[in-house]
């Protein structure tokens, strides 16, 4: 007898999971395996913001349930960092709403604005959680293709003229994940306009904002005039402040859409934790001065992958967001076998680029969530199975 639900059963294997079974086996085996296929942080959560997590665990107020759409702290901390950081304005108490995590958001959101049948134009490559969340939504994915010759840009123009017709929503997700591209202003105001020609709601991740290097500011869909009108903005403080298991997140934007949103949560779940919020709320309202400092460590090691890939005769583009680099693979290879071979012969986990999508086929995403001296140990074991490779 089946128990899930025809929703449930149909969905594809997370090939995360998968990935990460075979580490296991392999660990069993003694193999020292280097991950470079998670998307978390390894470096620590700030201090400053564990101090301020301790003594709101002390005080028992804070035991007790929040408000559904989170505490008026953080809800005005998440405020005014936009009004800082974008020069966004934002009203607390209708235009913000802290979420369990940004991925919860998403796929809370999606239950809220579509119908079965409804599409949602989704990146390809593309965070995996949007196209499940559709399907467990019952809707129709609408893959919006993100290419090397337009710099991983939307292409608006490869959308078929009957999936517009059934479309509600369109997702961005700039910097991005998986390809690490970032994007100007600008697009973010072409975005708006074919959003606005097609009577879409547009729903940005931005979850990599803060992760950023060099000059390079992301900006904010936000900042788009009338933006709000139609869209709403996700963050999230895993990646910024390496804080992913907090599960702390917020929604910003369109009033409508974020009402929508509270009678999906308030249904389904209870908030955050109190003292965790306050702790965010304390992260946002900082100097960011942890948040440079990761940066920092993150483009030198970003710098010294770049490098060391071009020398293996990987291609890839120098991002200039996330902890990402999309990769080429080598000629002969799917984004499937190559991970595969490396994970079997190499001991080290790189993620396929069809994890993200069909137009992920011939990259693989490479997380430098790992010590520098690890990614170092990784080239070379890559450089030895290829070696071997061409000798055999």
């Amino acid at each position: 007898m089946e128990f899930g639900s025809s929703q449930v059963n149909s969905l594809p294997p997370y090939l995360f999971s998968i990935f990460q079974q075979k580490k296991r086996k392999l660990q069993e085996k003694g193999v020292d395996v280097i991950d470079l296929g998670i998307g978390a942080p390894d470096l620590p959560t700030p201090a400053f913001i564990i101090d301020r997590l301790i003594r709101e665990v002390q005080n028992p107020q804070n035991h007790r349930y929040s408000p559904y759409g989170g505490c008026r702290e953080f809800k005005e901390a998440v405020a005014s960092f936009y009004q800082k950081h974008y020069g966004v304005s934002l009203d607390p108490d209708t235009e913000v709403m802290a979420l369990v995590g940004s991925k919860e958001g998403i796929a809370h959101m999606i239950h809220a604005v579509i119908d079965p049948g409804d599409g949602v134009l989704i990146p390809d490559p593309g965070y995996p959680v949007y196209r499940s969340a559709v399907h467990l939504a019952k809707g129709k994915v609408i893959s919006l293709p993100l290419n090397e010759e337009r710099a991983f840009r939307p292409d608006f123009d490869s959308i078929n003229e009957e999936d517009l017709q059934c479309a509600k929503v369109l997702l961005v997700n700039y910097p991005s994940n998986p390809t690490g591209a970032t994007v100007s202003l600008e697009t973010f105001k072409e975005v708006f306009d074919f959003a606005a020609q097609h009577q879409l709601c547009i729903m940005q991740d931005s979850a990599y904002d803060l992760v950023t290097f060099e000059d390079y500011k992301a900006p904010s869909l936000l900042q788009v005039p009338g933006a709000k009108h139609r869209s709403v903005e996700f963050g999230s403080l895993s990646k910024s402040f390496n804080m992913t298991g907090w599960r702390i997140g917020y929604v910003v934007g369109n009033e409508a859409l974020i009402r929508a949103l509270a009678v999906v949560k308030s249904n389904t779940d209870t908030s955050q934790f109190l003292a965790i919020q306050k702790a965010a709320a304390e992260a946002l309202i900082s100097d960011f001065r942890s948040v440079h400092e990761n940066n920092q460590i993150y483009k030198e090691r970003m710098e010294w992958m770049h490098t060391a890939l071009k020398e293996i005769g990987m291609a890839a583009e120098k991002p200039r967001g996330t902890f990402f680099i999309w990769a080429k693979v080598p000629e002969g290879f799917s984004s499937q076998t190559f991970a595969e071979k490396m994970l079997d012969e190499a001991g080290v986990i790189l993620t396929p680029g069809t994890a993200f999508g069909p137009n992920g086929e011939g990259f693989v995403r490479i997380s430098l969530s790992v010590p520098i001296e690890r990614l170092v140990q990784a080239v070379e074991r890559m450089k030895r199975v290829q070696t071997e490779g061409d000798r055999g």
